[in-house]
């Protein structure tokens, strides 16, 4: 994303728009958005206890289980952010035949220890990931599979009760990243429509029509300023518009809340405006425990505040169409591996991610379907190589065959010839703390995985 003072195009085209980094992070936050332009405004007590009473806290309680990832990096924050696309109440209208509860966009923002720099992660919503057991708040517990990543909020969410919702998203988010969770924070539409309409609308200028019965948007070419259901369709609107990819509709929302933030930024002068502003930003707002109020999103939003312009940094997790690993899915992504991997370690392990190398890198992606793997059970436990094996497959990789091990160990490792470099880089990433060594004994065309007893199956990515 360009840095402060750089021109950049409209949402999905038209005149340039000035929009910050800045602006985008704390937007995001939306509670952080909110306090800031509180405190510049300098409103009275009452407001601040009218609008700390409309925050909702979701209880995560008993909710995230065992086994989590551990905390690399104690004083840093790894942040969840949802956009709720829930189908209850005065949101019915947008979808039926839906569970309740949707996720609509699905983001993590990392704060380093040092509050020197920050990073916001975004996840497609068609990502096929694995998503584990999860509460689903009537004392029920829903099986592990794998599904879209955006499902997960809709599984712990069935009963309507958003804890369990927010519970599900955090367990599926730490599964498949390894990042250990802290807080969360949820945004529904209708608070969103309520944001813009205070600001009187935004302006977007599409270079073509759009027209998309899904998202209930029919909007002509050019430049023109969106409000209510218009605004609404627009951040949600994929099959009509551009390739129809939910990558291309987050580079749009991202882009129209940059827009939204610089306005808010500019127009929220008269009490009017704010009010209303902040009364539909805090409504819509649900975050856990820790973070339901307006002290410690004030707080939050002070931290962000505090972060150099062009330390902020916002990425989407590399990834490419499933349908190169199984032919039959046109429907989601997968994510790219080494970089993926790359970069959730880096932020684990509170390291400044390098968006201009992870870019590099993803340009040419190996499938996973191109990795030919002999998996040898070095377990001495019956049918191991085989249970891993599935998993492989399962993550899109190909199997070519199964065995024993000479003798047992305990370190899990990959091994390639000097052709598959690439290769058992995809596999070794997947599988935690194994390295990939090459060896000029191994077999030909294949990368050879000795399954140690250190292996936690339900680690592989």
């Amino acid at each position: 994303m360009g840095s402060r003072g750089k021109q950049r195009r409209a949402p999905s085209g038209g005149r340039p728009t000035r929009l910050t980094r800045r602006g985008k992070i704390v937007t995001w936050v939306v509670g952080g958005l909110a306090v800031s332009v509180l405190g510049v405004a300098g409103v009275g007590t009452w407001l601040y206890q009218s609008l700390d009473g409309n925050i909702g806290s979701a209880d995560l309680d008993n909710k995230l289980g065992e086994g989590r990832p551990v905390n690399l990096s104690p004083g840093s924050k790894n942040i969840v952010v949802v956009g709720s696309d829930s189908r209850d109440g005065a949101n019915a209208k947008y979808g039926k035949d839906l569970t309740t509860m949707q996720s609509d966009t699905l983001m993590v923002m990392h704060i380093p220890a040092n509050r020197k720099w920050a990073t916001v992660v975004s996840f497609p919503r068609d990502s096929w990931v694995e998503i584990p057991e999860c509460d689903k708040g009537d004392g029920a517990t829903s099986t592990a599979q794998r599904s879209k990543i955006n499902a997960a909020f809709a599984i712990g969410g069935s009963t309507g009760e958003v804890g369990s919702a927010a519970a599900c998203t955090i367990r599926t988010v730490e599964a498949n990243t390894g990042l250990r969770i802290d807080h969360f924070m949820s945004v529904d539409f209708q608070g969103f429509k309520g944001m813009v309409n205070a600001l009187e609308g935004i302006e977007v200028c599409p270079e073509e029509a759009i027209h998309d019965e899904k998202a209930r948007l029919d909007l002509e070419a050019g430049c023109q300023t969106v409000k209510d259901e218009k605004a609404l369709g627009y951040v949600r609107a994929r099959y009509g518009v551009g390739d129809g990819s939910d990558i291309g509709r987050i580079g749009r929302q991202q882009e129209f809340m940059e827009a939204l933030a610089e306005k808010a930024q500019s127009k929220l002068t008269s009490p009017s405006s704010l009010y209303g502003f902040l009364e539909s930003a805090t409504k819509s707002l649900t975050t856990d425990e820790d973070l339901a109020g307006i002290k410690p999103l004030y707080g939050l939003a002070s931290e962000l505040k505090g972060i150099p312009k062009d330390r902020l940094t916002f990425l989407t997790v590399p990834n490419y169409p499933r349908e190169a690993d199984v032919p039959a899915d046109r429907a989601n992504v997968v994510w790219q591996y080494p970089q993926a991997a790359d970069l959730f370690t880096s932020l684990a392990t509170d390291k400044e991610v390098d968006k201009k190398k992870l870019t590099a890198d993803a340009k040419n992606p190996v499938y996973a379907s191109s990795v030919r793997v002999q998996v040898l059970n070095g377990t001495g436990v019956s049918g191991r190589a085989a249970a891993v094996a599935e998993r492989l497959r399962e993550a899109g990789l190909t199997v070519v065959g199964t065995g024993n091990a000479p003798e047992n160990t305990r370190t899990t490792k990959v091994t390639y010839p000097q052709a598959l470099r690439e290769q058992a880089e995809v596999l070794s990433s997947r599988l935690p703390d194994a390295k990939a060594i090459q060896d000029a004994a191994a077999a030909a065309g294949v990368v050879t995985l000795v399954v140690g007893t250190d292996l936690d199956l339900d680690a592989i990515r």
